[in-house]
Formats: C-alpha cells, sequence, structure tokens
C-alpha cells in the first residue's frame, strides 16, 4: 500500500512527494524521501550547478532496479512555476526543457523519480553559445578511478595551469572524474568542441601510455578515454551534486584539487554528501566568478589541424558533420575494403 503523501514548503512553493517510504536503492534501504531530502540538503550548490540551464531528467520511478526513463522534454504536467527553455537537438527539432531556477525545482523533479540531472553546458539566455567546458575522464576496460585521477592531478591540472585555466574536479559518482571549466560564451558548440578536441590530444600527447582520444571502443586499448564529444551541443553528463544509478547510491561530487588525491568514491553517497558539505563547503562556489577565453586552445587547434590532424568522429545521433571523418568504426571499414 502507498504511504501518504507529504509536502515540503521550498523557496515559498509547496512541493508534494507522493508515496515516500517507496525504495529507491534496495541495496542500502533508500526511499524516495531519503532522495528529495538529500537533494533539499544540496539545494543551493545543486541549483548553482543548474541555474538557468536546459536540464534533462534521469528518472527512476520504481527505484534503480527499474526501468530507466531518460527524459529531455518537461512533463506536460509540470506546474506553471517550473521555468522552461527552448533547445534545439542535433536532428533540428525543438523542445521545452527543465530550467532549473531554485530547489523548489529539484525536488519536484526527484519526485518524479530523478536520481540524476542532466544539465546542458549553455543557460538559457543563449543556449547556442555555450558557457563550459568539460573535461570528462573516463576510464576504459583494465583502467579504474586511480588511472582517472592520476591523469587528472598529473596531466590536466599542470596543463591547465599552463594555458592560465582554472578547472573544478568533481567525481563523476563512478570510476571517471570530471574537470569543468567556465568560458566566456562568445563560441558555437561547433568551436566549443574543437577546442575541446585540441585540448584532449594535449593530453594525451603528454601521457600517450595512460590516456586515448580514440572515439572508436575497439582502438582504446587499457587507458582513460578523454571524451571531447561530450562538448558537443546536446550532450550531457551527470551535474556536480547530483546521485547516480549505483547500488551505494553514490554522488558525483566536487572535490578540491588536494582532496581528489585522497578521495573515494564510493564513500560519497546520498547520506554522506550532506554532512560533508555542511562541513567544508562547496568546492565549486567560486566557479561562476571565472570566464575564459577558448583563443588558447582555438590556436592549439589550428596547430593541430596544420600538422594533419582532422576533426574526430561525432556522436551516431548527429548528422554528418562539415570536415568529420567517415563515421564507421575501423574493424568495419576494413572488412568494407
Amino acid at each position: 500500500m502507498a504511504t501518504p503523501k507529504l509536502e515540503f514548503e521550498v523557496d515559498g512553493r509547496t512541493v508534494k512527494v507522493s508515496n515516500p517510504d517507496k525504495v529507491y536503492f534496495p541495496e542500502v534501504g533508500i526511499t524516495k524521501r531519503e532522495l528529495v531530502e538529500y537533494y533539499l540538503a544540496v539545494g543551493e550548490p545543486i541549483v548553482r550547478a543548474l541555474r538557468e540551464r536546459p536540464t534533462y531528467l534521469q528518472r527512476f520511478p520504481d527505484g534503480v532496479e527499474g526501468e530507466e526513463i531518460y527524459q529531455k522534454r518537461l512533463p506536460k504536467f509540470a506546474p506553471d512555476w517550473i521555468e522552461r527553455t527552448t533547445v534545439t537537438f542535433p536532428s533540428g527539432r525543438s523542445a521545452e526543457a527543465l530550467c532549473v531556477t531554485s530547489p523548489a525545482d529539484v525536488a519536484w523533479a526527484a519526485n518524479l523519480g530523478t536520481i540524476t540531472f542532466h544539465p546542458w553546458h549553455a543557460r538559457a539566455a543563449d543556449v547556442d553559445r555555450p558557457d563550459e567546458l568539460r573535461v570528462d575522464l573516463d576510464p576504459q576496460p583494465g583502467t579504474t578511478f586511480d588511472d582517472a585521477r592520476k591523469v587528472a592531478i598529473e596531466t590536466v591540472r599542470p596543463l591547465l595551469d599552463e594555458l592560465g585555466y582554472v578547472g573544478f574536479p568533481k567525481t563523476s559518482g563512478g570510476r571517471g572524474v570530471h574537470v569543468y571549466l567556465r568560458v566566456e560564451p562568445r563560441w558555437t558548440f561547433v568551436e566549443l568542441r574543437r577546442a575541446a578536441i585540441a585540448l584532449a590530444r594535449e593530453i594525451e600527447r603528454r601521457a600517450p601510455s595512460q590516456v586515448t582520444t580514440a572515439w572508436w571502443k575497439e582502438l582504446r586499448g587499457e587507458a582513460v578515454f578523454v571524451d571531447y564529444n561530450q562538448n558537443a551541443r546536446d550532450r550531457t553528463i551527470a551535474s556536480a551534486w547530483s546521485a547516480r544509478r549505483t547500488p551505494r547510491a553514490t554522488v558525483s561530487t566536487p572535490v578540491t584539487w588536494d582532496e581528489l588525491a585522497d578521495v573515494d568514491p564510493d564513500d560519497l553517497t546520498i547520506r554522506t554528501v550532506p554532512a560533508r558539505l555542511a562541513e567544508h563547503g562547496d568546492p565549486h562556489e567560486a566557479i561562476d566568478q571565472l570566464r575564459h577565453s577558448l583563443e588558447p586552445l582555438l590556436e592549439m587547434a589550428e596547430r593541430d589541424e596544420a600538422g594533419g590532424l582532422d576533426d574526430l568522429p561525432y556522436p551516431p545521433n548527429y548528422p554528418k558533420m562539415p570536415g568529420e571523418p567517415k563515421r564507421v568504426q575501423p574493424s568495419r571499414a576494413r572488412r568494407e575494403d
């Protein structure tokens, strides 16, 4: 039998939570109520991470062992006080997406079974001009979080320092590491992705035995993949402070560079992160005070291209893009030849 609804007063809004005792994370017994309470506990910093960004919802209405709904379009039944913004997909179609401005928006989405929030790297004021570059360090089979951590600390951070950039690291909530850079919203997604490719290639040059930029999995080997395509239009990753679909209810948690050296991502969960935040504050609190130019990276891209390095493949849901190489995995291309 469903338990009675709860009501939370959040920023002058009443957020109703239905069936609050439904278990969402069976292994640790975390309920929907605990999920909503977690998002209220991290309300200020998660709104900072999501503020005025088109945001997609990764929902599990029956818990993390149930069906996943990856929702890009804001549900039609959303209350009038929820803000919306229009986004255009690579296909050319458009839709209204959630535009977070308050912890009430986050709590409302959590009641729908939203475990993870996936924001765009542009804001509603100009959804065609991104203001964030994302370095996604994704360990491939045979590598671990420790490998991604090593690349972040020993290669990514010194490179960003040389470029005059300030990067803000976080755990992915899984085995990866993300580093965010705020950039001036002057460039298109195509230009941002081009800059991200240049950065990824330089990371690979400095740590060739540890890092790969190969889009095709069969070419990556046991290395950390720098997923440059996370900077393309409509590509998203879990926001800072988002819970993840893991048995332990881990959280994609902002950390300082010093903390990254020792942190265990499995220890950062819905139940532990609020106390950590209360004690240490938000390591990303100053992120919006900085806006970097992409010009140094675009100059690197020009040098790479002059040296014979072409564009890299786009994700499969994209139309064929200008200058993109043949989009077919190498083993298949060899068979066709």
